[in-house]
């Protein structure tokens, strides 16, 4: 795993300053604290920091193809890389190392962008081909490796692997997008789609950019999607034997690794499975490490040491306790923009616990996405059966009626929760899942704004973009729609920024084999039966792993990392939380009613009412700012 970062003219070969590009790499030098490296030529500059991982004297970057040609700065890691040597070896090509980081150079040479669906892993890098003066940027299927991208008053593109990179060329504006502000406030995280900062993008997951000498960049191409258009047919039997073919290959294709290797093990079936297959595939105890919390119903530890008990690891275990508050500033810096999700914290601690021990570990992220394992898709699966059974014409009246009428209760688990149900089924499927997946309701946000800021933001709406992902997808059923748009939408911008960041702030590569495409191309085609059934999520997965995992370990409710933020807001960071639209950054702004988050603040304060979601969500925000101002 490693940090890439770079300057390339588009308006005529201007020379490069080498020791910009090795600024922009020195503010991204926790990805890659074993090696550096800048290589410039006429209009472009190509920086790394490598953290070694396979061939770990051979492979240096910026690296040159044998040719001279091409160089490259990469990003990830290509898990076939030792066959798609053999079928380049075969076509001519002659190599000097022995890592993929090269097999990328020569795949580009003797196939172009056609070499993007050959390369199996994770990955962002950029490629600079001097024949063609052309440098291809292009990013993962699910968008595992960041890559951010800004072009400049003087028509210089700058590619980062994390926004602080770019905020260490002198030429990038500083100005806050307020669209992002109204994004991030429904999600928690700033999507994709979107920035903190006017003029600066996140290139899309599966997808691929080329820069030309002497003209404006092209558009973003995509190069690769997941499908749930086709459907898999045979007996449970069999498809529970591709299940299981395919989780193995992807398991043992990340064990790859000339370092040491091992698992993130919280409990869950996730987690479980991929270290119950490592143990399979390996001679040796499996590594595994897992973060506890000193609240017992937030707890899964004991699960996790029944695992490692079955399966002979060697495991380590530590304890969040409240005190891990004072990460807080760590974490804003960590992320940059603005991200709310609060197990970031716990994430951060366990790959903390992680790096002491190895320098890959596996994670079981990816299975509720493409398995549908989350509560809300399984709703959703429910709620789209319902709607199927009366006209919208008919849905919006009575079901709209009934909604409006009925008591709120937000502090209810979300099947006693009438109201949000009774409204989500009055809308349609991409409203009610948009509404099931925000964490700040557009009502609530609304409440926040000062007239200025609802001047700027106009007509749009956070829930826009995703409803709109979610109406053009390649699918057959809500619970298809729903699965893509968690695939395309929230992993991406959520889930794997959270684990790239707090990862490399520990120089820890972190792999995701059930993000295996092959393996999420396959979830994708089974019928929803073997995806749902009733309550039970990841139902095939969950068959398909008995023989591996405890019942109660397979079966029982989803938890995922927790963390005490609403005993935090009342306690330590009552200080912070209140006054938190009053002055600062939030103020300069002036786009919040400050009285309206105040009497929140207030609410939570005294226990009337529980809003810490959405004080820290604000906290987060305005630590972002004043890092950005």
């Amino acid at each position: 795993m490693c940090g890439i970062a770079g300057i390339i003219h588009t308006e005529g070969l201007k020379p490069v300053d080498p020791e910009r590009v090795r600024r922009m790499c020195d503010a991204i030098a926790h990805r890659g604290p074993d090696g550096e490296g800048v290589w410039t030529a006429p209009g472009v500059g190509l920086g790394h920091r490598r953290l070694s991982i396979i061939d770990l004297a051979g492979s240096p970057q910026p690296m040159l193809a044998a040719e001279g040609d091409a160089a490259i700065v990469f990003n990830g890691e290509i898990y076939n890389y030792r066959e798609l040597r053999g079928d380049l070896i075969a076509l001519g090509a002659t190599f000097r190392t022995d890592g993929d980081t090269e097999v990328i150079l020569q795949a580009w040479r003797h196939w172009g962008v056609d070499c993007l669906p050959r390369l199996h892993g994770m990955f962002a890098f950029a490629l600079h081909d001097l024949r063609q003066r052309t440098t291809l940027l292009a990013r993962d299927r699910f968008g595992v490796k960041p890559l951010f991208t800004a072009r400049l008053a003087d028509g210089a593109v700058i590619f980062g692997s994390e926004l602080k990179a770019l905020l260490a060329h002198p030429s990038l504006r500083r100005e806050i997008d307020p669209l992002a502000v109204e994004d991030y406030l429904a999600w928690g995280y700033v999507p994709d789609h979107r920035s903190i900062l006017k003029g600066v993008q996140k290139l899309a997951a599966g997808h691929y950019q080329l820069l030309r000498a002497d003209a404006p960049p092209s558009p973003p191409v995509q190069w690769w999607d997941v499908s749930f258009a086709d459907r898999a047919t045979g007996s449970r039997q069999d498809l529970e034997a591709h299940l299981l073919h395919h989780m193995r290959e992807a398991v043992t294709s990340r064990m790859l690794a000339d370092v040491p290797l091992g698992a993130f093990l919280s409990g869950g079936v996730d987690s479980s499975s991929v270290v119950a297959l490592m143990a399979e595939a390996s001679t040796a105890p499996v590594k595994t490490c897992s973060i506890g919390f000193d609240v017992a119903a937030l707890d899964e530890t004991a699960y996790a040491d029944r695992i490692a008990a079955q399966y002979g690891t060697q495991h380590w275990k530590r304890t969040v306790s409240p005190e891990d508050f004072s990460l807080v500033d760590r974490l804003a810096a960590m992320f940059d923009e603005p991200f709310a999700d609060a197990s970031a914290l716990p994430t951060f601690r366990v790959c903390e616990l992680a790096r002491e021990h190895v320098t890959v570990a596996l994670s079981g992220d990816g299975a509720d996405e493409a398995f549908a394992g989350y509560r809300r898709q399984t709703f959703q699966h429910r709620e789209e059966q319902a709607r199927g059974l009366l006209p919208s014409a008919l849905r919006k009246p009575v079901f709209g009626t009934m909604g409006r009428l009925w008591p709120k209760a937000d502090w209810a688990p979300r099947p006693l929760r009438a109201r949000t149900t009774l409204l989500s089924l009055a809308g349609s499927g991409e409203e009610g899942y948009a509404r099931a997946l925000a964490v700040t309701s557009a009502d609530l946000r609304d409440t926040l704004y000062t007239p200025d800021f609802m001047s700027l933001r106009g007509e749009y709406r956070a829930e826009q973009p995703l409803m709109e992902l979610m109406r053009k997808a390649p699918a057959r059923s809500g619970l298809d729609r729903a699965q893509y748009a968690d695939l395309k939408f929230y992993m991406p911008g959520d889930i794997l920024t959270k684990v790239d960041r707090t990862s490399m702030a520990v120089s820890l590569e972190a792999r995701e084999p059930l993000l295996d495409h092959r393996l999420v191309e396959f979830g994708a085609r089974l019928p929803e039966r073997m995806r749902v059934r009733g309550s039970t999520g990841k139902w095939l997965m969950k068959q398909t792993m008995r023989r591996y995992l405890p019942q109660d370990v397979l079966f029982r409710p989803k938890m995922g990392f927790v963390t005490p933020i609403a005993q935090w807001l009342r306690g330590p960071l009552a200080a912070e939380a209140r006054g938190l639209a009053a002055s600062g950054s939030l103020a300069a702004t002036g786009w919040f009613n400050s009285t309206r988050i105040d009497a929140l603040a207030e609410a939570h304060m005294t226990g009337r009412a529980d809003h810490s979601r959405l004080i820290w969500q604000l906290l987060m925000l305005r630590k972002s700012l004043d890092r950005l101002g």
